[in-house]
């Protein structure tokens, strides 16, 4: 079932459905290395719904709680 990268509990895998935004976002994304397809591994959240991190491609990378829910994921397995 489909939901956002914020949703996704500490030490779960995802795989990127689709980003939904415009153009800048998606570029933005894409030089963090992050694409439809990609498998994401959520590391850990920020204190009082701060950034989150995650690991893509064996690189740890911060995102903004905005952004992240803008990244439609899957449960991988």
């Amino acid at each position: 079932m489909p939901k956002t990268l914020d949703q996704v509990y500490e030490n779960e895998k995802a795989t990127v459905i689709d980003i939904q935004g415009g153009q800048g976002i998606r570029q933005r994304l894409g030089q963090m290395g992050i694409h439809p397809g990609d498998t994401i591994t959520m590391l850990r959240y920020g204190a009082l719904r701060g950034p989150i991190l995650i690991e893509v491609h064996g690189s740890q990378v911060v995102l903004g709680r905005g952004i992240a829910s803008r990244i439609i994921v899957e449960e991988a397995e």
